[in-house]
């Protein structure tokens, strides 16, 4: 059922959702099932997990173990993905270490349908970006220790310093760790989103969702869960000024799992007094940002059988 509730007064201890918070598997919409399943199993290192078929729609999720990474929903009549409008600016995969890291940029950078678009030491991370046969952006990274990085009154320091993807490859490239594949760990660490409006996308993305700022560059703020540098970011680089979005190919839900149903109680109230509309099922809880991007938060359990009873 759908719900709206006005005011906005409440304590500061739900203020913010629950530390414990990750990401969970990006959905997207593509034009090309078989195309799209080859690139993410070769490129990323995938294998598929599962699949159903909805009516016409098939639904395909690949991952790591028994991670669940990216749901692919076949969805050939929608028009391609507008780099302007709003929706996703990337996916980013994490993975455990260096070698992980080296052996995902080497897979990625052979695949004949990928498009290397750079690459960039974040401080907290390293990382390397690609576009997807059908437009979507990816970013694979690994974390540094948190440890060793730079905190200042909640806020992360981050930076884009120069990352050569050779001298990576050279430097941490072991064929034992390329041979395992699917077997190395792999989850989605953050998604960065393209919005209309920086300010906007706060008052939902932190207002109501909960997340806490960590950073802010000019276009874009970034925002997380329990001090991680983000979970999510939301930037205007191509898309300052974008309207709603229309059905296209790309993203098809944000997917966020909290720790507990309380969780989500929490979630209902920021929602109810943001003035929100929702969908609430007991274990996941559904609403759309400013722009029409799904955005689903869910209690665990949602593996692979359920992530495809959305």
């Amino acid at each position: 059922m759908s719900h709206t509730s006005p005011a906005f007064d409440r304590p500061d201890a739900e203020r913010v959702i629950n530390p414990a918070t990750a990401m969970d598997a990006v959905t997207l919409h593509v034009g090309d099932l078989e195309v799209m399943s080859e690139y993410y199993a070769t490129a990323l290192a995938m294998v598929p997990l599962q699949e159903r078929t909805r009516g016409r729609e098939v639904h395909r999720v690949l991952g790591r173990g028994t991670t669940p990474m990216v749901r692919l929903v076949h969805a050939p009549g929608m028009d391609a993905v507008d780099p302007r409008a709003a929706g996703l600016f990337h996916t980013a995969f994490l993975v455990e270490d260096e070698a992980s890291l080296a052996a995902t940029l080497y897979r990625a950078a052979q695949h004949p349908l990928s498009r290397f678009v750079g690459s960039a030491d974040h401080l907290v991370s390293e990382a390397f970006y690609f576009t997807d046969p059908e437009g979507n952006g990816i970013e694979i990274y690994r974390d540094r220790p948190r440890s060793m990085w730079e905190v200042h009154d909640g806020r992360v320091t981050m930076d884009s310093l120069p990352l050569d993807p050779q001298q990576y490859l050279r430097e941490h490239l072991d064929q034992g760790v390329l041979d395992a594949g699917a077997e190395r760990a792999g989850v989605v660490g953050h998604v960065h989103l393209q919005v209309g409006d920086v300010a906007q996308a706060q008052d939902f993305y932190v207002r109501a969702v909960g997340f806490d700022p960590t950073a802010d560059m000019p276009g874009v703020l970034f925002a997380s869960a329990g001090g991680y540098h983000h979970h999510v970011a939301m930037n205007t680089w191509n898309s300052r000024g974008a309207g709603p979005r229309a059905s296209r190919l790309g993203l098809g839900d944000l997917a966020i799992t909290v720790p507990q149903r309380e969780d989500l109680d929490a979630l209902v109230a920021r929602y109810r007094a943001a003035g929100l509309d929702f969908d609430d099922d007991g274990r996941r809880v559904v609403t759309r940002d400013p722009w029409g991007t799904q955005v689903s938060v869910a209690v665990p359990g949602t593996e692979t059988e359920e992530l495809l009873e959305r």
